[in-house]
């Protein structure tokens, strides 16, 4: 179990991901074997999964981002199957989501604009398998976008 200094680490981590590992000790207060060596224990207990490049769509020209609900309908046992093979090889596709509850499924899905989204939303979301209802949400602005936890 993690202790107070590998929640130091983490949030000094999470904070700034590209930091050295010389500075990410100097700020978490640990010599750099230590931090080595915590690291490497967060990463073989699972605690730390990957450290991941994070891409601004936008910045690649990438304007429309819709958050796709749906239900589908049940009726074949292999319709969660089906339906997230066809929305994998989707490739403005970029979060596909399974909810218990009244929505079985979310998908994120980016545009470059709104000819490009309508494209998209005929082509290949209308032809995705077993859906029964179906609910979009544009995305306006993001808020908060954080993997920061209470650390």
């Amino acid at each position: 179990m993690p202790d107070l200094t590998d929640h130091r680490i983490l949030r000094h981590l999470l904070a700034d991901p590209e930091a050295s590992n010389a500075v990410l000790a100097e700020r978490a207060g640990v010599a750099p074997a230590s931090l080595w060596r915590r690291l490497e224990k967060l990463r073989e207990t699972g605690v730390i999964a990957a450290i991941q490049g994070r891409i601004d769509w936008r910045a690649l020209g990438y304007e429309v981002q819709v958050s796709l609900r749906f239900t589908l309908d049940k009726a074949s046992p292999r319709a969660f199957d089906e339906f997230i093979a066809a929305a994998r090889e989707v490739p403005e596709v970029t979060e596909i989501q399974t909810f218990l509850g009244s929505v079985d499924l979310r998908l994120s899905v980016i545009a470059r604009d709104m000819a490009h989204w309508q494209q998209i939303y005929r082509d290949r979301i209308l032809t995705l398998p077993h859906v029964s209802d179906s609910d979009a949400l544009m995305l306006v602005s993001t808020i908060k976008d954080s993997a920061e936890l209470p650390l």
